[in-house]
C-alpha cells in the first residue's frame, strides 16, 4: 500500500504519528511524509521517505507571525490556505508520480485534507487533539481575545479560501474543514475515556488507539528528593515572567526542576540559576517524565498525554481553548489540579501550590488510574490495523 502522509509544522502532531509510520514500514507498506525540515531525522528514522515541503512556506509580516505565535486561528488558517495553493501544481506531480492508495492527513492539516478530496483519494484523519464535534466542541472555552480574532478574521479567511476554488479546491468553512466528521475513518490519539462525548463517535469510523508513544518505563523515585518538570510548550507562546516566577519559588526548595521553554525565550536573560534549576531550549519529554513527580503543563494533548501515560500528577495552567478542554478532562480523571493566573503570578503562592501537589496522593493515584487506561489501549498497532482494514 502507499500512503501521502500530511501533517503540519508541530511537535505535538507529530510526534503521536512517528510509531504508526514505523508500525506500517515494519508491515512493508510505502509511506511518503511531507512535512518540514525540523521533522526530517524523526521521520526518516521510520524509514518512511520524508518530502520537505518547506520551500512553500508562504512570506509573512511580523505583525502576522507575532499573531500566529500567539495562536490566532484567522493568522494560521490563512497561512494554512496558503500553503494548499502554493503546493498544488507539486502534489499533482505527486500523485501522478506515487499513484497513492491512501491519504492520511493531521486534523489540522488543511492541504492535506484537500488534497484526498480534490484527487478522489480514500482518506484517514489522524487526530492528535480530541476528537471534535459538536458535542465535544462544548468542552472548548475560548477567550474573549480568541473569539474576537475569529469573528473579526472572518472576511481575511475567506478572502484565502476564494482563492482556492480556481484550483479545484472547494471549501464551505474553516471549521467544516477541521472538525471530525461522523462518516470519516479517524484514528484519534487518546483513550475512549479521555476522550469527551466519547459516545457520539462511533466505533465504526473512529479508532482510539491511545497516546502513540514509545513504550517507555517511569522510573523508581523512592529515596530521592522530587523531580518537577515544567514546560508550556516550545512553539508557540513564551512565558518568561512564568518561568522566573517559576524558579523564584523553587530556588531555596530541595527540590530538582527542569524548564523547557524553547527556543523564543532568552535563557541568558534569567542570569544565574540555582543548582537545583535547569533550563533547556528542549528535551526528550518522555526520559524527562520517566523520573519527574509531577509536570507544570500548558495542557497541549501531546504533553498532557504523555504525562499521564507516565502517570505523573500534573499541574494544569492552559492558555487556549484546546488547551482549555484538555485541562477540563486531565482535571475531571482526578489527576491534575488546576492552577490559576493569579497563583501562577505570586512566586510564594506558587511555591505552597507546586508542594501541596507533590504530597497530594489523590492526584498520584489519578494519574496511576490513567496510565493503567492508556496502557489498555491498541496504540501503534492497533492504528496500522485500522489503517489497513480501510484499503484491502
Amino acid at each position: 500500500m502507499k500512503i501521502l502522509w500530511f501533517c503540519i509544522p508541530a511537535f505535538g502532531h507529530t510526534n503521536p504519528t512517528i510509531e504508526v509510520v514505523r508500525e506500517l514500514k515494519r508491515r512493508g507498506h510505502e509511506v511518503f511524509y511531507y512535512s518540514f525540515e525540523m521533522f526530517r531525522e524523526k521521520i526518516e528514522g521510520t524509514g518512511a521517505e520524508f518530502i520537505s515541503i518547506e520551500s512553500f512556506l508562504p512570506s509573512i509580516d511580523a505583525m502576522s507571525e507575532e499573531r500566529i505565535r500567539n495562536t490566532s486561528t484567522t493568522e494560521m488558517s490563512v497561512v494554512s490556505f496558503e500553503i494548499t495553493a502554493a503546493l498544488d501544481p507539486f502534489l499533482e506531480k505527486e500523485v501522478q508520480r506515487i499513484e497513492p492508495d491512501l491519504v492520511i492527513s493531521d486534523s489540522a492539516c488543511f492541504w492535506g485534507k484537500l488534497t484526498a478530496e480534490k484527487y478522489h483519494l480514500p482518506m484517514i484523519c489522524s487526530t492528535t487533539t480530541f476528537a471534535f464535534n459538536q458535542y465535544s466542541a462544548k468542552y472548548t472555552k475560548y477567550s474573549l481575545r480568541e473569539l474576537g480574532d475569529m469573528i473579526f478574521g472572518l472576511p481575511k479567511v475567506n478572502r484565502a479560501v476564494k482563492k482556492l476554488e480556481p484550483l479545484g479546491y472547494h471549501v464551505k468553512s474553516t471549521l467544516d474543514l477541521i472538525q471530525n466528521k461522523p462518516d470519516t475513518d479517524t484514528i484519534v490519539y487518546t483513550s475512549r475515556k479521555f476522550q469527551p462525548c466519547s459516545e457520539t463517535f462511533d466505533e465504526t469510523h473512529y479508532c482510539f488507539v491511545g497516546p502513540s508513544v514509545k513504550k517507555t518505563e517511569p522510573e523508581d523515585k523512592t529515596g530521592r528528593k522530587p523531580f518537577v518538570y515544567i514546560s508550556l510548550g516550545t512553539v508557540i507562546i513564551s512565558h518568561p515572567e512564568f518561568y522566573r516566577h517559576c524558579i523564584e519559588a523553587l530556588k531555596d526548595e530541595n527540590i530538582d526542576v527542569l524548564i523547557s521553554c524553547g527556543t523564543s525565550f532568552d535563557r541568558s536573560s534569567i542570569g544565574q540559576l540555582p543548582e537545583n534549576i535547569t533550563v533547556e531550549p528542549y528535551v526528550n519529554q518522555m526520559e524527562v517524565l520517566a523520573k519527574s513527580n509531577l509536570f507544570l503543563t500548558h495542557c497541549g494533548m501531546n504533553s498532557a498525554s504523555e504525562g499521564l501515560y507516565m502517570g505523573v500528577p500534573e499541574l494544569l495552567y492552559p492558555f487556549t481553548g484546546e488547551q482549555q478542554a484538555v485541562a477540563r478532562r486531565v482535571y475531571e480523571t482526578g489527576a491534575g489540579r488546576m492552577l490559576s493566573r493569579q497563583e501562577a503570578n505570586d512566586p510564594e503562592t506558587l511555591r505552597n501550590v507546586i508542594l501541596e501537589a507533590l504530597k497530594d496522593p489523590a492526584l498520584k493515584a489519578g494519574a496511576e488510574a490513567m496510565r493503567e487506561d492508556f496502557l489498555s489501549c491498541s496504540g501503534p498497532k492497533g492504528a496500522a490495523d485500522f489503517i489497513e482494514s480501510r484499503i484491502s
